[in-house]
């Protein structure tokens, strides 16, 4: 692949540490930008950024999915406009630029996994942002490739299985949802499966999640059963627990169309959290 100069947007959060991980293990020259001393909203650090790099990989985003219900010109900015604006800078530079987008532009309503031709249907303002985002960037004109994700964890962030751990340090009784279906999904797997698609600048929209589904309830307790910890864990429904923003219950992907570009298959969700966790 050579010394190809690979910017990454986000590149301290959760995704963007495993994403510099593997793209400077391939070789690449990696450049990294985020915040604070970078804003994906502030036009001239975009300009600055398409300059310095052959390809872009854009893992920056507004990612409180509660807060954006109360934050949505924020959000909309990070998520939407931003993302329009890089692809423009990306065509007009004729560079390839990867972005990526989530579960949440689906309202889970769907009795399957959902394919990327299923028709999208936000059912909160960070769904809305996240879809908007990819219509801009299609617009845009530039060589693309838009990779949507979902129930992602990894070391460097905040996530589902680092908040359950949290949770149960202090609360001897902790409820979770067992009507959300989908895969957990490491960071770590994402980065693999984007130096394939980079390698061969691959262009369209494509799901990636691990191989197999599952409640949110039965990660909590695949989680505490593998570490041993006693926890009093209990079932409920999403509607059991309101939150400001609505989350689709059916998040299974349809990972077929990606599947052929990897260098390997799809590991199931269980073999990446077991080493997630040996790793705490």
């Amino acid at each position: 692949m050579g010394r190809k100069v690979v910017a990454i947007l986000g590149g301290r959060g959760m995704l963007g540490t495993d994403l510099v991980a593997a793209c400077t293990r391939k070789g690449l020259d990696v450049r990294i930008y985020d915040l604070p001393e970078w804003d994906i909203t502030n036009a001239g650090h975009r300009r600055q950024m398409v300059r310095s790099a052959d390809v872009l990989i854009n893992a920056a985003a507004y990612t409180n999915v509660d807060g954006a219900e109360a934050d949505r010109q924020l959000a909309h900015r990070a998520n939407a406009e931003a993302v329009g604006c890089l692809g423009e800078l990306a065509r007009d530079s004729r560079k390839w630029m990867l972005h990526f987008s989530t579960d949440f532009v689906f309202d889970g309503k769907l009795d399957r996994p959902y394919k990327e031709t299923d028709a999208p249907n936000p059912i909160n303002e960070y769904g809305k942002s996240k879809l908007t985002g990819e219509r801009l960037l299609r617009e845009s004109g530039c060589s693309y490739c838009i990779v949507r994700l979902q129930w992602t964890y990894g070391r460097q962030g905040n996530n589902f299985i680092t908040r359950l751990l949290k949770r149960a340090q202090d609360q001897k009784v902790i409820k979770v949802v067992n009507d959300q279906v989908g895969s957990p999904t490491a960071t770590t797997e994402v980065a693999k499966a984007v130096c394939d698609l980079l390698e061969k600048k691959a262009e369209g929209l494509f799901h990636f999640a691990s191989a197999g589904f599952v409640s949110r309830y039965d990660i909590a307790a695949f989680v505490f059963n593998h570490l041993g910890r006693q926890i009093d864990l209990q079932p409920c429904r999403t509607s059991d627990l309101p939150a400001p923003a609505a989350r689709p219950l059916n998040s299974r992907f349809d990972c077929s169309k990606i599947q052929p570009l990897l260098s390997e298959p799809i590991r199931p969700w269980q073999e990446p959290l077991e080493e997630f966790l040996k790793q705490l």
